[in-house]
């Protein structure tokens, strides 16, 4: 049973095709938990009837919102998605088969929605590190297994940037990092579009040297969201 958990603040531009593509997947033993935090569209009524669990948070928070989600969830396997990521049909029956007991955290392949040369770039250096564990981080996925989700605590809910980052961090002394190439989730490059490419990535460099090196509790993503 996988628990797939979707966090979605003011997401209606691309929640829809989200849960439409989650709708197809051939694998079905899976839920869906929608966790619509600090909305002020129309989101909530989306979501409304589109998955087995809605949970309403007045206030916006992507970690607390994440964390609700897991509480909230059936399955033994937790897949935190993105609310602007897509999965092929095939993908969590890929994760189902090749997420062992042996892996405590992982992500699938990333790709953009964009065929723009400069995005395929950015996902193919990502790639790499992800395959080659030089930097174990996600896509638009995070794959774990709920008890050790529990054990860790979830993810840090000072955290507003490198959350995902900091739980894989936490997951890994109980089992291994699973990148998993043969299926991907496509991601909107909406952030990279608003903010600009080279700031986005500017920002992107200092949050990650800082995640290594220094407390990122009191940084914030406002910046590029």
């Amino acid at each position: 049973m996988i628990s797939v958990i979707v966090p979605a603040h003011n997401e209606e531009a691309y929640l829809k095709r989200t849960l439409d593509a989650l709708d197809d997947q051939k694998y079905r033993a899976y839920e869906v938990i929608v966790v619509a935090n600090g909305c002020s569209d129309n989101t909530e009524a989306l979501a409304r009837g589109r998955c087995q669990k809605l949970i309403v948070m007045r206030e916006k928070g992507l970690s607390r919102a994440r964390n609700l989600g897991a509480q909230a969830a059936r399955g033994d396997l937790l897949l935190f998605l993105d609310a602007d990521t897509l999965l092929e049909p095939h993908a969590l029956g890929d994760v189902a088969r090749n997420f062992t007991r042996e892996h405590a955290a992982g992500t699938l392949k990333g790709r953009p929605d964009s065929d723009r040369l400069f995005y395929r770039l950015i996902y193919f250096l990502k790639n790499f590190q992800h395959r080659w564990a030089l930097h174990q981080g996600s896509s638009g996925v995070i794959l774990c297994w709920r008890c050790d989700f529990e054990a860790m605590g979830g993810f840090d809910e000072s955290l507003e940037v490198m959350e995902n980052s900091d739980l894989i961090k936490k997951l890994r002394p109980l089992g291994e990092y699973l990148y998993l190439a043969q299926t991907t989730a496509t991601t909107s490059m909406r952030r990279y579009e608003k903010c600009g490419m080279i700031r986005a990535c500017q920002l992107w460099l200092k949050f990650w040297f800082q995640s290594m090196f220094s407390d990122l509790r009191h940084k914030h993503y406002e910046t590029i969201r």
